[in-house]
């Protein structure tokens, strides 16, 4: 065999590469490219061999300056490898693909133009897409999980938190209720020997009822602390919300508001601590009624599903603020200022403490001006071991 390779030797080890390769003057002008051109733009080589501007009409529109940039180095004797762009087919397909270019010289040294090689990346440019995809997908995983962990700990601390304040709570209370207890005997002695037309006598009952008010106060920091745990019972909820109405409808009356019952069944039976249940329903209702304004009513909407039931508590108060709503919870915190008999903000945290317990949940939604919903979500039956 020779030694030498003939130029229609060369030409067909070139048309037969995979790549789609162009060979060009040194002015730029297209003087050869193989057969794959066809497969990779839809165009045979005699339509790209007088084609006034090629390779531009098989290059997507966005990425012409960047193949016009492209051949005017390697007109200039650059060379550049593997430089993405995206080609677009005859039948309106896009695929990417990647181009490479160098300089030709003959043996003597001169300039005989330069060759291009241009090769279908589009398998590639999927697996880096997709991998692409799947990093931010990773990523976001990564944020959503340090964002749980966050919360986590916020929320591990803040039960710390509440747990020493509880405690501290228990502990005052503990403190106060003993020599309280003897006040209140005391006073129940000396009250008894005051004639009721004495000019004083309605100065005792405001005393009297004052004591009662501290009495309630320790009683709810107890519970703060250590919630009472009384055994579950099967009981009609809709007799004891009835119980509820009624014991508030003296607080109702002296603040003139009205109180109103909705249900979508007549009776619902349930497995719970019954009287943690009217505890919580009267929390919720007393505080609707400190908030509703004088002629208006509060309203109770109730719903049964298959394991939990619903009480909402609406009132049409002044709502509230976006800034107390992340501490409307916590122990000691109070919306409630100017009025001393009020309470000290202890009766939405010990009710959301007694429904966790029973496996349930407390949630509220309220814009300012548009008063406040308390929806109390019971679990149907107290599940076994909870306590």
């Amino acid at each position: 065999m020779s030694g030498e390779f003939s130029a229609d030797c060369f030409r067909a080890i070139a048309n037969y590469t995979y790549d789609w390769e162009s060979w060009h003057a040194p002015d730029g002008r297209l003087l050869w490219v193989n057969a794959t051109v066809e497969r990779m733009t839809g165009y045979t080589p005699e339509e790209c061999l007088v084609m006034p501007d090629y390779p531009l009409p098989l290059v997507a529109e966005e990425d012409r300056s960047r193949i016009t940039e492209i051949l005017t180095a390697a007109q200039q004797g650059d060379i550049g490898n593997d430089i993405e762009f995206r080609t677009a087919h005859r039948d309106g397909r896009s695929l990417w693909t990647a181009v490479s270019w160098q300089p030709i010289y003959n043996d003597s040294g001169t300039h005989l133009g330069f060759r291009t090689s241009i090769r279908d990346i589009t398998e590639r440019h999927e697996l880096k897409e997709q991998l692409r995809l799947h990093a931010a997908h990773l990523e976001q995983l990564v944020q959503e999980r340090t964002a749980r962990i966050t919360q986590l700990e916020i929320h591990r601390r803040k039960m710390e938190k509440l747990a020493a304040l509880g405690q501290l709570a228990a502990g005052v209370a503990h403190e106060v209720n003993n020599p309280l207890a003897g006040i209140r005997n005391a006073f129940a002695l000396f009250k008894a020997d005051i004639a009721p037309d004495n000019e004083h006598y309605e100065l005792l009952e405001l005393i009297d009822s004052e004591i009662e008010r501290i009495s309630s106060i320790t009683h709810q920091m107890y519970q703060l602390y250590r919630p009472s745990s009384h055994d579950a019972t099967t009981f009609s909820l809709s007799r004891a919300i009835e119980d509820v109405v009624c014991l508030s409808q003296p607080a109702a009356a002296k603040a003139g508001v009205t109180i109103d019952c909705e249900s979508d069944q007549e009776e619902i039976q349930v497995t719970l601590p019954e009287g943690e249940v009217k505890q919580i329903l009267l929390n919720l209702v007393q505080n609707a009624i400190q908030a509703s304004p004088k002629g208006s009513a509060v309203r109770l909407e109730v719903g049964a599903g298959d394991a939990t039931v619903s009480v909402a508590v609406i009132d049409q108060g002044e709502g509230i603020q976006p800034t107390d709503l992340p501490q409307i919870f916590d122990p000691f915190f109070t919306t409630k200022v100017g009025d001393s008999k009020q309470g000290m903000g202890l009766g939405l945290s010990v009710s959301r403490s007694l429904i966790e317990a029973m496996g349930g949940t407390i949630e509220v939604a309220s814009q300012p001006g548009e008063g406040a919903v308390f929806t109390a979500n019971f679990p149907v039956a107290d599940p076994p071991g909870n306590r």
